[in-house]
């Protein structure tokens, strides 16, 4: 792991939790390149508020990531890349995005928790990610809703 900040909570964690000791490595995300998002979504998270990500599937595929899946810890840093939580994923569904339910945008905590302004907002971010692969978004594309737990901070 090259952040240093995210070995060190990484070590204290696994000094209270030994029996993952031989865990793969954690992830260790941002959230955001923008700044202000990344800090609103950090935000969200530390406070309990946002319990899911979603990824767009082909998205996934295009940039050659790994599917999520249940055990994996991410390391979650600010956008200076301060180590400030540890997650780790409880379940992951592969759902058509027509068929996302207003009880998962309350899961995932943005924006006002509505089902309307969960589609807008990963919408417009879908529609931005997949441009630069000349694919445009469909209401049958597949969402990986990806649940986790917040299990160390610092």
């Amino acid at each position: 792991m090259e952040n240093a900040s995210a070995r060190n909570l990484w070590g204290d964690y696994l000094e209270q939790h030994i029996e993952y000791a031989f865990a793969q490595e954690p992830h260790v995300n941002s959230l955001s390149e923008d700044k202000d998002e990344s800090q609103r979504q950090l935000k969200l998270i530390l406070s309990g508020k946002k319990r899911a990500f979603s990824h767009s599937l082909l998205g996934l595929q295009y940039r050659k990531e790994k599917l999520p899946k249940i055990g994996d810890f991410t390391i979650i840093t600010d956008i200076e890349g301060n180590a400030k939580c540890i997650l780790r994923t409880v379940a992951v569904r592969l759902k058509p995005y027509f068929s996302i339910r207003e009880s998962y945008a309350k899961i995932e905590g943005e924006g006002d928790l509505s089902l309307d302004y969960w589609k807008r907002w990963h919408w417009d971010r879908i529609t931005l990610e997949l441009d630069q692969y000349q694919r445009v978004p469909r209401e049958s594309m597949i969402i990986v809703c990806e649940y986790f737990d917040k299990v160390f901070e610092r």
